[in-house]
C-alpha cells in the first residue's frame, strides 16, 4: 500500500521539475552581451531617428514581436543621419556606429533592445562588422551577441536596407 501511495507523489514531484527547467528563463546578460546593454542604456550624445523620441508603430513588414518603437543612433552613427535624421542612402557606417532601437508594447514603455554595433574586429562581428544584440529589460538576454544576428541579418538584408538599416523604409 505503501508503493502505491508513493509512486504518484514522485511522479507529481518529477512533473514539477520538468515545469520548473522547461519554464526557465532567459539568462541574463553577461560578457558581450552585458557591453552591449551597458551602451544602449545610456541615452546621453545619441541622436533620434527623424529627430523624434517619439514611439513609433512597428511596420507591417517588421519581424519584432513588439507594436512599437524608437531609434537611436551614438554621435559616431549620427554622421550617417542626414539634416532630417533619416539614414543617408548608400551610407556605411563608420566603426564605432552603435544604433539602439528600444522596442516596447506600449508607448513610452521599454521590453527589449534591438542592438547593432559596427565592431568589425570582434569575434562575434557578422561579415558586414556589425555585432548584434537582443536583450530583454530585465538584462535577460533574447538572442545572444555570439549568433551574430542570424535570426535578424535576413530581414535586414532586405532589398532597399542602407548597411542593415531598414528605418527609411518602414518609416520613410
Amino acid at each position: 500500500m505503501k508503493k502505491l501511495f508513493f509512486i504518484p507523489h514522485v511522479l507529481f514531484f518529477i512533473s514539477i521539475t520538468f515545469l520548473v527547467t522547461a519554464c526557465k528563463k532567459d539568462e541574463e546578460a553577461e560578457g558581450i552581451d552585458k557591453e552591449l546593454l551597458d551602451l544602449a542604456s545610456s541615452t546621453s550624445g545619441f541622436t533620434w531617428y527623424k529627430n523624434s523620441a517619439s514611439f513609433l508603430p512597428k511596420s507591417s513588414a517588421s519581424a519584432h514581436p513588439f507594436s512599437y518603437l524608437r531609434t537611436r543612433y551614438n554621435a559616431i552613427a549620427s554622421a550617417a543621419l542626414d539634416s532630417n535624421g533619416k539614414v543617408i542612402d548608400s551610407t556605411l557606417f563608420p566603426e564605432g556606429s552603435l544604433v539602439v532601437k528600444e522596442l516596447s508594447n506600449s508607448i513610452g514603455g521599454l521590453d527589449r533592445y534591438a542592438i547593432l554595433l559596427k565592431r568589425t574586429g570582434s569575434p562575434h562581428a557578422d561579415s558586414k562588422g556589425w555585432v548584434w544584440g537582443y536583450i530583454n529589460k530585465d538584462k535577460s538576454v533574447a538572442e545572444p551577441a555570439s549568433k551574430k544576428g542570424a535570426s535578424c541579418s535576413g530581414c535586414h538584408a532586405q532589398t532597399g536596407n542602407i548597411d542593415y538599416m531598414l528605418m527609411n523604409i518602414a518609416h520613410p
